[in-house]
């Protein structure tokens, strides 16, 4: 009976390995003057199922609550300090050793993003880039915590050159050299990933007319062949993450992994953002969660799994720009809901949980896929209590 268990152990892990899906985490801006405080807003993480967040910057009374709170963290060093970090080692290693190595490991601080969206930043920082990213690592190196702590440098989908068809994908001709193939260098050397903003929002906004709505909030639809590779594609951030996919492969990449570090829909824009609503938000929120935890990659890569950062926490009221900009919070700061998604648990999807949201899964494959992972689940925890 004990060699039979632990074959039925062996089967259902290993079917539960092949049926994990990628992970969810949360982006916790707080461009706002009414948000909870940090201790609150880490409750609130965890009441949801959260286990991964990231950060904008290294606040220290946000570090100090997630201390001992199981969450995964990704900090960053703003772009207004690249410059100082890229100039000199010993702004580097203090900036790690006050910001990171005093609060790790109790805060579990996975990966820094040096800098963001750099390229699109208006202050002309990219030169600055790749110096900070080497100089951040060997202080990480000199604390002992490049092993445990990755740096990356979170990308917009705007440092392509090509994205559609997919199988087009590349980078702008005049970040390849200077800037992009160092970088992708370094994250290779050092074990780290490609971090990328991918917003299918922006694209069916400015191109409604052409884009369909179920394309992109990953409904049922008659889905969109890649005129280049043939393949079909049944989502606008699919197609979107493969253009990124096709880009690092033209450059000869490939064994570099992708994260999307944001993605998300606007509850509220203006009268010229064209889809932002609050349906709109659940629904692609809703089926982006059901789509990445119930496994499977792209078209391109499938079977590479889908690790995302969902932007954002809360709505923002002191950030600047299009009405939308304020408006892409899953929670009011009052910690009300802006509408309802089915809510994260680790790497497992907890539709049970959640069922009465208003989301549906995305097809009756995704609901077989989460009847038997559920099933497996609770089948192996039972062989285990045996």
């Amino acid at each position: 009976m004990a060699s039979l268990r632990v074959s039925y152990l062996l089967l259902l892990q290993s079917i539960l390995a092949f049926a994990d899906g990628g992970s969810i985490g949360i982006n916790y801006g707080r461009l706002a003057n009414n948000l909870p405080t940090p201790s609150k807003v880490v409750e609130l993480l965890k009441s949801k199922g959260f286990d991964r967040v990231k950060l904008y910057d290294t606040d220290s009374e946000v570090l100090t609550a997630l201390a001992n709170s199981g969450i995964s963290v990704t900090v960053a060093l703003p772009n207004d300090l690249l410059s100082s970090t890229a100039a000199d080692q010993s702004f580097a290693d203090n900036w790690v050793q006050t910001k990171i190595s005093q609060f790790y490991p109790a805060t579990k601080i996975e990966a820094i993003c040096v800098g963001n969206e750099v390229f699109a930043d208006p202050n002309n920082t990219t030169n600055f880039l790749i110096p900070a990213m080497k100089n951040i690592h060997a202080s990480l190196a000199k604390y002992s915590l490049d092993s445990a702590i990755k740096i990356s440098s979170p990308v917009a989908l705007s440092a392509l050159q090509s994205s559609y068809p997919s199988s087009s994908g590349s980078f702008k001709s005049e970040l390849v050299e200077p800037v992009i193939k160092p970088m992708l260098d370094l994250l290779r050397q050092t074990g780290s990933y490609f971090m990328v903003n991918v917003y299918p929002f922006f694209a069916y906004s400015a191109n409604s007319n052409d884009i369909s709505l179920d394309y992109t909030l990953f409904k049922q639809n008659p889905g969109v062949v890649d005129s280049g590779n043939g393949l079909r594609y049944n989502s606008l951030f699919d197609a979107q993450v493969d253009a990124v996919f096709a880009a690092l492969s033209a450059l000869k990449y490939d064994d570099v992994k992708i994260v999307v570090t944001e993605t998300g829909w606007p509850s509220l824009g203006d009268t010229n953002e064209i889809g932002a609503s609050q349906d709109n938000a659940a629904s692609y929120n809703g089926n982006l969660v059901t789509r990445v935890l119930t496994g499977g990659g792209t078209p391109l890569r499938p079977q590479d799994q889908l690790d995302v950062f969902l932007f954002a926490l809360f709505n923002e009221n002191e950030k600047t720009g299009p009405t939308s900009e304020r408006n892409y919070g899953l929670f009011y700061p009052s910690e009300e809901k802006v509408y309802d998604i089915p809510e994260v648990a680790g790497s497992q999807s907890t539709l049970v949980k959640g069922s009465k949201s208003q989301v549906p899964p995305t097809s009756d494959v995704t609901k077989t896929h989460v009847s038997a992972k559920l099933y497996l689940t609770l089948l192996l925890q039972f062989w285990i209590s045996c």
